[in-house]
């Protein structure tokens, strides 16, 4: 039950990130910088906590980790930018509502082969029926 409280948390908390992001944008001047100044504050948290928590430095040599697995922090920039520049045009509620649809997309394909050493997870009726009940969302969020 943690897990599905932790999870509506992080769900939670990403419409606030992108409107205080996109606020950020207007004094720094585009969303490439605002986005470049959450990472930047992001990263300095992520060093503190680590310093607090008295984590050990990887045991694993960097330059040993496939190129691939980096990529993370490529999407991770995309997305908060992006989401700079859609959260003041669409909206929150409009914005995150493609977000999710788009989201639920990819992680079928994701969970139905087995990409990037995930659990394989058949894509079936229901799951199809869920994304076709987003989309109907996205369209009533659009629409009113």
């Amino acid at each position: 039950m943690i897990y599905f409280v932790l999870a509506l948390l992080a769900g939670a908390i990403l419409p606030f990130q992108s409107a205080i992001n996109a606020t950020l944008r207007g004094p720094l001047g585009h969303p490439i910088w605002a986005s470049l100044g959450s990472f930047v504050v992001g990263t300095s948290a992520l060093v503190v906590y680590a310093v607090v928590a008295r984590l050990p430095l990887p045991a694993t040599r960097l330059g040993d980790i496939a190129a691939w697995k980096w990529a993370g922090g490529v999407t991770g920039a995309v997305f908060v930018t992006l989401a700079v520049v859609l959260t003041p045009r669409l909206g929150p509620a409009l914005t995150f509502a493609l977000i999710i649809f788009g989201q639920l997309g990819a992680s079928l394909l994701l969970d139905h082969f087995g990409w990037l050493s995930v659990p394989q997870h058949s894509v079936n009726a229901p799951r199809i029926a869920g994304v076709a009940l987003m989309m109907v969302g996205v369209w009533l969020i659009q629409k009113f």
